[in-house]
């Protein structure tokens, strides 16, 4: 079998308990990412992210302030790839440093290798959005046109 992961790295000038506020708060979390969230994000929860196109599930698995939010989620809609996204928070000066892991995705398996580029795709632009948000103020989907990024 062949596995690839996305993993990627961002310096943010927000604090951790911002950034893990991004990821952890359904309204901050619409901020950035998905235009609306159904549920809490509680671990143990199953919320549901909605863009215009599409909504998808998401399970949280653990939730450790300021340091770790990590959520089982389906990458395209139906229960075909489901990966698990771990962000990891830690200090780094004044600001944070963030480290994204999602997968695996099964290459060999239909759908897996372009699931996996999306991902690539989606993340690195939502994450630029994650920054312009905190960092900036500034929300890149509204200049793109784009109602969210994330998985397609």
């Amino acid at each position: 079998m062949s596995e690839r992961f996305v993993e990627l790295e961002r310096l943010l000038d927000a604090s951790p308990s911002r950034v893990y506020r991004a990821w952890s708060d359904p309204d901050a979390l619409t901020g950035w990412f998905a235009p609306d969230v159904e549920g809490s994000l509680a671990p143990g929860a199953r919320s549901t992210l909605m863009w215009p196109d599409r909504s998808l599930w998401i399970d949280v698995l653990e939730a450790e302030p300021d340091r770790r939010f990590r959520f089982r989620w389906a990458w395209l809609e139906g229960d075909d790839i489901t990966t698990e996204v771990r962000v990891d928070l830690e200090p780094r000066g004044y600001g944070t440093r963030l480290v994204l892991r999602d997968g695996p995705f099964e290459l060999d398996r239909q759908g897996g290798l372009d699931a996996w580029a999306e991902a690539i795709e989606g993340w690195a632009e939502s994450l630029a959005n994650l920054r312009a948000q905190l960092d900036f103020s500034v929300d890149l989907r509204r200049l793109r046109g784009r109602a969210g990024a994330g998985p397609r």
